[in-house]
């Protein structure tokens, strides 16, 4: 959703970013945008490592309620460009839609539109598996949801978490730079610019008819 649907992810970088100074870290868009899709224990914790500060679960779980506070009060819904014409053309040619988030059903709920959610024939929320993006189990759990082969199925992906969650899953994955440049979503199966390109790549190698 964030980054692929959503253009959400500056809005979690800006509230990540203003709690960790009042923890006297700094960090950059590249430290907030590679994790995304994983959850927030687990990227305070890497943080953390990278730096050699001391892990303490009490302090993180503290500033990880503290950036969710902060997202929920500055975002506003965006989207990025050609996201919803794009998921409206496969929905009209009768294509199962999927659509795998790390965020909470609860959350997803509040961002898109129930009209929006309805395209979708099947939808796995963070909340909803044990394990979060890079493990396979978000994907796999979708997988068998929609009842298709791996084969049928092609992943759209902007981080390289959800790369790797989808190409552990054994799923074709495309990269779009929406959110990161190329070189961070090298373990896609390939990696394209926009919407509009990912239109006439589908036309060209005939994996969609659009």
């Amino acid at each position: 959703m964030d980054g692929v649907i959503t253009n959400t992810m500056p809005y979690h970088f800006d509230a990540w970013l203003r709690i960790f100074k009042t923890a006297g870290i700094k960090v950059d868009c590249y430290d907030v945008y590679k994790r995304e899709g994983q959850d927030g224990l687990s990227s305070i914790k890497e943080i953390f490592k990278e730096r050699n500060i001391k892990f303490n679960l009490k302090q993180a779980k503290s500033l990880l309620r503290r950036k969710e506070a902060l997202f929920k009060q500055t975002v506003k819904i965006k989207f990025i460009k050609g996201s919803r014409p794009f998921i409206r053309k496969l929905k009209q040619r009768k294509l199962r839609l999927g659509l795998v988030t790390g965020t909470s059903r609860r959350e997803m709920e509040k961002i898109l539109t129930p009209r929006l959610r309805g395209l979708f024939d099947v939808i796995v929320t963070g909340d909803e598996v044990w394990k979060s993006k890079p493990h396979p189990q978000p994907f796999l759990k979708a997988v068998k949801m929609l009842k298709l082969n791996r084969r049928q199925i092609i992943v759209i992906e902007n981080a390289p978490f959800g790369i790797q969650s989808a190409k552990k899953a054994g799923l074709y994955c495309i990269a779009l730079e929406t959110s990161l440049p190329r070189q961070y979503l090298n373990g896609a199966d390939i990696i394209i610019k926009s919407f509009g390109q990912l239109t006439e790549f589908l036309l060209q190698q005939g994996k969609i008819k659009i």
